[in-house]
């Protein structure tokens, strides 16, 4: 059974993995006649360059049996209709132009002719359709960028910033042009909108003009390297994503690198990246990798340009995310830097420099670790241990070579747990935040340390076959007050663990909605690659699926997090619904926490209106909303510098109210806050929990969700009635 390792936004087609051990799904080798070029080399001349692809006779074969393998294998059932080439079309559109800059009106039109066709084609082996839409944009985007690099190299005339126009941010919605003119007018602004960020990052305008230049001359050798199995890998990826987000077909030069990546053979930085328009977006931050120790990147985070070491910075908007890849791999101990505008960024302009030093994803970075946060109240001093767990893990090679002191999650928290046992702690929260789960074996048996014995988690396969997993041993470690704090991208593993102890009502789930990962995927080779293919579904034991909506939380946290439409299964296009089964039979809920929920609600609620750290992410929140509500960028240099401004005070004005409620000194600047390291750890700890709390313990500052959760844990210690535990004592 093979776990999905990329949970990728939008662009799925072009998401990867680069972790210790993880690189591109596939990468494309440059066309012959292009690889004695280099960018400044490239003939501005778009008859001269563009060159058409056309499949090979193999792909015939290939796609026929890729379509039978979906219909014959997928977990849901599979109908290659009318209605699939209706899908399917769209999906090859979309997918190739989200923004609606490259293809035209007309475009879209000769296109429709393929709108209930494309099924009958797929199941004869023709795959000429995909070829003609794919040509179509390759074509398109070399003369949007051949007229970008003539407007900046060959026209002589500057750019008005003083004219009150403006930029659509999101086009998704937005008509086709309907002529040329219209799309280079697009165009037009896109560039003048380049140059005028250029500008307020401080660039010259020649300075501005000649790095845009290198940028489109870089993207225009990317797409230059584009050749026939770029077209047809993308097309089956269409095809496979018509029916669910994480079923992919690879060719057999993409296999290989899935396989390399499956065994953890190459280095990175541990972090999933997708395509989000012209940018590498960061989807999440892989548990124990480089990146996740340095705690820097986020995800969300847009990364615009790479660095060796010292090397001067390379411009990869517009690259495709394989070649970012390449970029960003190397070898052990060597320093890759990152230019990223941040997630929580109102602007274009911000950039942040991140410097991450390759390594390989050791098991004691990513094993569950332990802490105690104390807590006063009145007058006495409660003691609440923290487990964190970034995934679910087992040395699978030491267990299958009878290594008796093997490590797994569930030895280590078993550990952890009478350790703090011993240090008397009042209640235990568990952390799985940002966990993207794991081991399905090691989150079954993870419960089996807070429950006596029980089901824990159905699996549902293709041919209606539940399978229920459990934990069948007598006993349990630890019986005393307990929540599991979770996050948007608690994923997979992470859902199953905690949506069994909520089931069980062991414990309060608290946080956000989970991300959504309720599917397994296994591989079947096929003669030439080998297809990824959902084959089963989890449901938990009260017989309600994982997929699409997670796990809902006892008591709400607000996270920045769930502002971002692009986490989360439900972002990814045909992700499988949310649906239910039977309940599992022979489980029996451990206490009757339901009656305490609306009171530890409205005390939470109480408590987060006078918390200054929860007061500024609420404030951050009510921001991005109103930030994403606003779809329009000027083009006015005097309107976009007043905005920059405005934002500045505001940021400024929003940390020096949480320093004072703290009791903390304000800054007297914006440069004086943005040169403040304790400041950055503090936004850090208060943004993105689980990362630098060490730091922050060591000042005294507790994680602010850490710090909610053990009060709401000393709620529940409070509320405690015969009612709540009756069961629990019963069984005790």
């Amino acid at each position: 059974m093979i776990k999905v390792l990329n949970y990728s936004a939008k662009n799925i087609f072009y998401s990867t993995l680069i972790s210790v051990g993880f690189s591109s799904l596939y990468s494309i080798p440059l066309m012959a006649q292009q690889t004695s070029l280099s960018a400044d080399d490239i003939q501005l001349d778009v008859e001269a360059i563009y060159q058409e692809l056309t499949p090979s006779e193999e792909y015939t074969t290939i796609a026929r049996s890729v379509l039978s393998q979906m219909v014959r294998n997928h977990y849901s059932e599979v109908r290659v209709d009318d209605d699939f080439s209706n899908i399917l079309l769209d999906r090859v559109i979309d997918g190739l132009d989200p923004s609606r800059i490259y293809y035209t009106e007309a475009d879209i039109n000769e296109f429709e002719q393929y709108r209930t066709e494309l099924d009958d084609l797929l199941r004869a082996g023709d795959v000429e359709a995909g070829f003609q839409i794919y040509n179509r944009y390759q074509r398109r985007v070399i003369e949007r960028l051949v007229y970008s690099l003539k407007r900046l190299e060959e026209d002589g005339s500057e750019f008005d910033f003083t004219l009150d126009e403006f930029l659509i941010i999101d086009r998704s919605e937005e008509a086709w042009a309907t002529s040329y003119d219209e799309l280079e007018d697009l165009w037009r602004k896109r560039v003048k909108s380049n140059v005028l960020s250029a500008l307020l990052a401080d660039d010259t305008y020649e300075e501005a003009k000649e790095n845009l230049s290198e940028r489109y001359r870089a993207q225009l050798s990317q797409i230059l390297k584009n050749d026939q199995r770029e077209a047809f890998q993308y097309y089956m990826d269409a095809m496979t994503l018509s029916i669910d987000p994480h079923t992919q077909y690879y060719l057999p030069q993409a296999a290989e690198t899935f396989t390399m990546n499956m065994s953890l053979q190459l280095q990175g930085i541990g972090a999933v990246l997708t395509t989000e328009d012209e940018y590498t977006e960061v989807v999440s931050i892989v548990a124990g990798g480089p990146a996740d120790m340095t705690g820097d990147l986020q995800p969300s985070d847009r990364i615009t340009a790479i660095a060796q070491g010292d090397d001067e910075f390379v411009d990869v908007i517009g690259w495709r995310v394989d070649d970012v890849v390449q970029l960003i791999r190397g070898e052990k101990g060597t320093v890759v830097r990152l230019s990223v505008i941040p997630s929580n960024s109102d602007n274009d302009f911000d950039r942040n420099i991140i410097n991450i030093t390759r390594d390989t994803v050791q098991l004691e970075d990513e094993s569950a670790q332990s802490e105690i946060v104390e807590v006063e109240r009145d007058g006495e001093t409660y003691k609440i241990g923290v487990i964190d767990l970034p995934t679910f893990y087992i040395d699978f090679q030491a267990l299958q070579n009878r290594d008796p002191n093997y490590r797994s999650t569930t030895r280590d928290v078993r550990e952890l747990l009478e350790g703090l046992k011993a240090e008397n702690v009042d209640a235990i929260v568990v952390d799985l935040r940002n966990n993207g789960g794991g081991s399905l074996s090691e989150a079954n048996s993870l419960v089996g340390l807070f429950i006596d014995r029980g089901p824990t988690v159905q699996v549902m396969d293709a041919e209606n076959n539940n399978n229920v997993y459990g934990d069948s041993d007598a006993g349990l470690v630890y019986d005393g007050p307990m929540a599991v704090l979770v996050n948007k991208l608690s994923a997979s593993a992470s859902e199953i663990f905690a949506g069994a102890i909520q089931d069980y009502q062991r414990g309060l789930v608290l946080g956000s909605q989970t991300f959504g990962k309720g599917t397994v995927q296994e591989l079947i080779p096929l003669g030439t690659g080998q297809l990824k293919i959902t084959r089963s579904k989890f449901y938990r034991i009260s017989g309600e699926s994982t997929q699409h909506r997670g796990v809902l939380p006892d008591i709400d946290f607000p996270d920045l997090y769930d502002v971002s439409d692009n986490i989360g299964e439900a972002a990814l296009d045909s992700a499988l619904p949310w649906d239910t089964i039977e309940t599992t039979s022979f489980y029996r809920p451990f206490a009757n926490l339901q009656p305490v929920l609306p009171t530890l609600a409205s005390r939470h609620e109480n408590r987060l209106q006078n918390d200054p750290d929860f007061n500024y992410i609420e404030a951050q929140i009510a921001r991005a909303i109103e930030n994403k509500e606003d779809n329009t960028l000027s083009l006015n240099m005097a309107t976009l510098q007043a905005e920059r401004e405005e934002n500045d005070v505001w940021r400024l004005q929003l940390e020096n109210s949480r320093r004072l409620a703290k009791g903390e000194e304000p800054y007297e600047s914006i440069e004086a806050m943005e040169g403040s390291d304790e400041d950055e750890e503090e936004t850090v700890a208060v943004n993105m929990p689980g990362l630098d709390e060490e730091e922050i313990a060591e000042e005294g500052e507790a994680d602010p969700y850490l710090r909610e959760s053990a009060n709401v844990l000393l709620d529940l210690i409070e509320l405690q009635t015969d009612s709540v535990f009756s069961m629990a004592q019963q069984r005790n």
